[in-house]
């Protein structure tokens, strides 16, 4: 149990402040009062490029791209595999020119030199070789996004240590702090030349790019994940000596792969940055800034506070500098896991800033180097797992499978009572679950072979079950009207519709997974609600790539095939009248809002469809396997860019929006109303007004 090893940590130090849960700590400034701030373009405008340099980083950049075609016309394997890790040159070149993202005297400079590597990485691609896959130090990688098929970098610091094809190797994973000018051309050229805050001389630091600047969130988080995939392919690494470190920004985003990813890592280390969005943006001081309660309880999706519970499943190493700012990061964690009787190390840097004191770096690299020895714990007989969303459902064995309500506490405590090889039981403790499987595999099994053991659930004696030979075992219980029952692991849902893992909204759900834009080709009946249809679509299109760095796939509704409605979720833009595959659901009447020419309603509430239009999240009736989304991008917008803790959805399943205020910095135009819908996909009932 890690919170016990956390209990007896023990600490000697000089100048340095060691804090741990239940004891007093200073306090820190705080991040200024969350304002309606002027909002500016991020990113902003770069500088003007001399005429002859620009000339000759497109001739570079043209040199490269006709190399790029010649791989492409391979349509093999192996080109296929290696081509991303030349084409984030040309691509963070080429995006630089077009966006005008040249913000330093010496990225013109920075430009050419990463367009000479990629010349070098094509040719010998094209030779059949690909030697940068076996270089130690600084590499930048690349692979392709599923998530819309663009190509993103990476960066690796691989320890002179590294024996490769040998034994598996440590893996850090290290996120980055807020860098408005850190797109693709900046990211690559300082992961070529800066070895960033820790080297493992026997292991791998992994960098994510993480889509620029959105603290590891939604296609940043994805990132995250895709580039540990493509790394996986060609490095050995081990999957019980992984872990999460950040600072700044990369603190946030660290805190948040710790909540919602415990049993992952071997350990984390979140410095500085932001646990919570509402103390972090001063809401707590001035009420009047709160925005509507679904949007507060959408902040459940981020917040770390909320979820402290889950650190008993990891060991943590928290650091602040002593007069940062961002202290309240970790002091609101502190707090949080000593309410619920969880201690961690946590080290404070004396009379330090925003940065890392350099003898707090040696302690925390210590404390990691302890713990990475032993790894994470890979059998467990005890798991307290908290979630508000089934999009974060699984710590180790405990899968989540149903909610009675998303966006309110549900957890799974499991333990295992008695001494191996003496008569053990099962104790098992649920709130707001409906539904979870035990899949104890033979890797993470805390089971004998053969070992018997009975299940208690909430109080209530569950039967016995036993172990096979390879220690596995798996069970899924159920709730219903009559109470809990054993149902088969494999079953399907209790109802057709139903929120479950990776299918449970809100709208901003839809854009962490492949998703195609469906452009409305029909003659729509409404002006007002044309005008905004396309405005919202071209800002979605346009804001995807200025913020997640990608091209947004678009294909007109009369052009889409059966399998891209197998493979996507669609983000259907129009009205039924206009958009042929909306139409198409509407008349199966498979569609929880009613929205025709004469009509738009919300079950018994009624608005005017000249002036209003809705905007939802739905499974695909064509394919209830994917989403729907209709009329939404991101639906955090551009004055959120400016803090990314505001950066958190902004609408929830659906939403109802008066046209007659026009679309702005801060939303797409007046919401009347929204809310979620119930766990089975319906209405709540009475619909409410919104604020």
């Amino acid at each position: 149990m890690m919170a016990t090893n956390f209990v007896r940590t023990s600490w000697v130090l000089t100048a340095l402040s060691v804090i741990f849960f239940g004891i007093q700590l200073p306090s820190a400034a705080a991040p200024p009062v969350a304002t309606q701030p002027a909002v500016r373009p991020i990113p902003a405008a770069g500088l003007d490029v001399p005429k002859d340099v620009l000339a000759k980083i497109k001739a570079k950049l043209s040199a490269l791209e006709r190399k790029i075609e010649q791989l492409e016309k391979r349509r093999d394997l192996r080109t296929a595999q290696y081509l991303p890790d030349v084409r984030i040159f040309s691509e963070a070149v080429r995006k630089a020119i077009e966006d005008n993202a040249f913000f330093n005297k010496n990225d013109p400079a920075h430009a050419l030199e990463l367009l000479d590597l990629g010349q070098q990485r094509a040719e010998e691609l094209l030779s059949g070789k690909q030697s940068w896959t076996r270089q130690k130090g600084l590499v930048v990688r690349g692979y392709r996004s599923r998530i819309d098929g663009s190509v993103q970098p990476f960066g690796l610091m691989i320890g002179s240590d590294v024996t490769f094809d040998a034994d598996p190797v440590r893996c850090d994973i290290w996120f980055r702090g807020r860098s408005e000018k850190g797109l693709e051309l900046q990211f690559l050229y300082d992961r070529l030349h800066s070895e960033g805050q820790y080297v493992l001389p026997a292991g791998i630091v992994l960098h994510p790019f993480g889509r620029y600047c959105n603290a590891n969130r939604f296609a940043g988080e994805v990132d995250t994940f895709e580039a540990l995939d493509k790394m996986k392919q060609d490095y050995r690494i081990d999957e019980n000596r992984l872990s999460v470190r950040g600072f700044s920004m990369g603190g946030a985003a660290c805190w948040d792969f710790t909540v919602h990813y415990p049993c992952k890592w071997f350990a984390t280390n979140p410095g500085a940055g932001f646990s919570d969005t509402k103390q972090f943006l001063r809401m707590d001081k001035d009420p009047s800034l709160l925005p509507p309660d679904y949007q507060q309880k959408l902040w459940t999706l981020y917040d770390a506070d909320v979820l402290a519970d889950n650190l008993y499943n990891t060991h943590v190493v928290a650091y602040s500098g002593e007069i940062d700012g961002q202290k309240q990061a970790a002091d609101i964690m502190v707090e949080a896991a000593a309410k619920r009787g969880i201690k961690f190390p946590y080290i404070i840097g004396p009379q330090t800033a925003h940065k890392l004191h350099p003898d707090s770096k040696k302690l925390i690299t210590a404390q990691m180097d302890a713990w990475s020895k032993t790894g994470r714990e890979q059998r467990r007989t005890s798991i307290h797992f908290s979630t508000f969303t089934l999009k974060y459902n699984r710590c180790a064995w405990v899968i989540l499978n149903g909610l009675e309500q998303h966006w309110q506490e549900a957890y799974v405590d499991a333990d295992i009572q008695g001494a191996a090889g003496s008569p053990r039981t099962l104790q098992l403790k649920t709130r707001n679950v409906t539904d979870f499987t035990l899949d104890c595999t033979p890797e993470n099994s805390p089971w004998q072979a053969e070992e018997s053991f009975a299940v208690t659930l909430n109080g209530q004696a569950a039967g016995t079950w036993k172990a096979n030979d390879k220690r596995a075992v798996m069970l899924r219980f159920r709730n219903d009207a009559t109470g809990w029952k054993s149902v088969d692991p494999n079953a399907s849902a209790a109802t057709p519709l139903v929120k479950r893992h990776q299918l449970q909204g809100p709208v901003d759900d839809a854009f962490m997974d492949s998703f195609l834009f469906v452009e409305p080709t029909g003659k729509f009946t409404h002006p007002a609600v044309e005008t905004w249809v396309h405005s919202e679509m071209d800002r979605a299109i346009r804001e995807w790539r200025r913020q997640m760095r990608g091209i947004a796939r678009v294909k007109k509704d009369t052009d889409v095939t059966d399998e891209e409605i197998r493979s996507n979720h669609l983000i259907l833009w129009g009205c039924p009248q206009s958009n042929q595959l909306l139409a198409r659901m509407t008349k199966q009447d498979s569609l929880p809002i009613h929205w025709s020419a004469k009509k738009l309603a919300v079950g018994t509430r009624t608005f005017d469809p000249a002036g209003c239009a809705p905007i939802y999240i739905y499974p695909n009736p064509l394919n209830p396997e994917r989403y729907i989304v209709l009329n939404s991008g991101l639906t955090y917008r551009e004055a959120d860019y400016l803090n990314n803790a505001r950066q958190t959805p902004k609408i929830p399943d659906w939403a109802i929006v008066d046209l007659s205020e026009k679309p702005s910095a801060y939303a797409p135009g007046k919401i009347i109303t929204a809310d979620f819908f119930d766990e089975h996909w319906q209405l709540k009932k009475p619909v409410q007004s919104g604020r």
